[in-house]
């Protein structure tokens, strides 16, 4: 896995007090990676972590730009305990990847959506979700879209085995 160098993100951490920053990219910015915000930010919260991890969400289509969570998104996230219905479909820019310190990709179409857009040498912050669930053996969330509400509770338990391997990676990187 391709991981951001830790003097990058404890040094900028340490001294001028900013936080981590997580984005999480889907296509359409309606299902996937707003229940990956959202379980993200619960996680945080839960962990008290809340006020030193910025988080945000994107697509790389703008097919869906303004609108909210898909309703079975956010259907599936109330009965896990996640409000959605906040957020709002954005479409990914090449800014993002000077803004945020991990780009998280839901699959590899999206990973390589991004990648055609990466800044140069800013690459090494993006990655596939997946990547942090290796015990999965998934390296994609599949887009639960055109299918029915188990595909919805798939992409939350995948999503919240992801959540706390990345949880896990940032506090190794800030300690």
């Amino acid at each position: 896995m391709d991981t951001i160098a830790l003097n990058d993100m404890s040094s900028r951490a340490m001294t001028d007090g900013a936080r981590v920053r997580v984005l999480f990219v889907c296509m359409g910015n309606i299902c996937r990676s707003p229940t990956a915000e959202g379980v993200f930010r619960k996680l945080l919260e839960r962990e008290g972590l809340g006020h030193l991890i910025e988080i945000d969400s994107a697509g790389t289509h703008g097919y869906h730009v303004g609108y909210p969570p898909d309703r079975r998104a956010q259907e599936t996230a109330v009965r896990r305990g996640i409000d959605l219905s906040g957020l709002r479909a954005r479409r990914v820019a090449p800014e993002d990847f000077e803004t945020f310190d991990y780009v998280l990709a839901m699959d590899q179409d999206n990973y390589h959506h991004l990648s055609a857009i990466c800044p140069r040498g800013l690459d090494r912050k993006l990655m596939l979700l997946m990547d942090f669930a290796p015990h999965l053996r998934t390296r994609e969330v599949p887009d639960p879209y055109y299918g029915g509400p188990s595909g919805f509770e798939q992409v939350f338990d995948l999503v919240e085995a992801a959540a706390e391997g990345l949880l896990e990676d940032i506090r190794r990187r800030l300690s």
